[in-house]
């Protein structure tokens, strides 16, 4: 049998312990080996002992495939834009710092909600300290961040997946305000 670390993080030792016991006196003997860890992994929350490798794999996989994609030195560029209170301190001067910082923006932006331009910018206005919320506004709508209408009148979040740098930015910056 293979000797793989298959990490359990339990939340709570307690109820955890609980349910341990009280799956071991149901049993009445001792359990075997893959008994045992059946109970284990019942008593953390998973159905059995596959369920929990299975959610394991799954996080390695997922893991590799986020964490690898993500240039932790572009994060750090684009986190000395942001004050301690997630505020875009300054417009950067380099295109790609621009569309991570304006994931962020977007981040902020009511999803699923039609907005005026008033509305829009006073959510931006929030959101940065160089008082050009109509710079920020355009570059949202040319990234196809934000939609509008021919007119102008109304404004709309696009909802999409951010790419991985945006998403570790994103995280950063609500760490940073936290």
């Amino acid at each position: 049998m293979s000797k793989e670390c298959i990490p359990l993080v339990v939340a709570d030792m307690s109820p955890f312990s609980r349910n341990l016991l009280k799956q071991l006196k149901e049993s009445g003997d001792l359990p075997s080996h893959l008994g045992l860890l059946n109970m284990l992994a019942r008593a953390a929350g998973f159905r059995n002992y596959q369920h929990l490798r299975a959610s394991d794999t799954a996080r390695i996989r997922l893991d590799t495939v986020t964490s690898g994609a993500v240039d932790y030195a572009r994060i750090e560029k684009c986190l000395q834009q942001f004050d301690t209170d997630g505020t875009l301190v300054r417009w950067p001067s380099k295109r790609y710092v621009q569309e991570l910082c304006l994931w962020v923006l977007w981040s902020h932006l009511p999803s699923d909600e039609v907005m005026q331009e008033r509305q829009v910018n006073g959510v931006l206005n929030q959101l940065h300290r160089f008082d050009d919320a109509a710079l920020l506004r355009r570059s949202l709508i040319g990234m196809k961040l934000v939609s509008r209408n021919p007119d102008g009148s109304d404004y709309r979040r696009i909802e999409q997946a951010p790419p991985p740098d945006a998403l570790a930015l994103i995280r950063a910056v609500s760490a940073k305000v936290a």
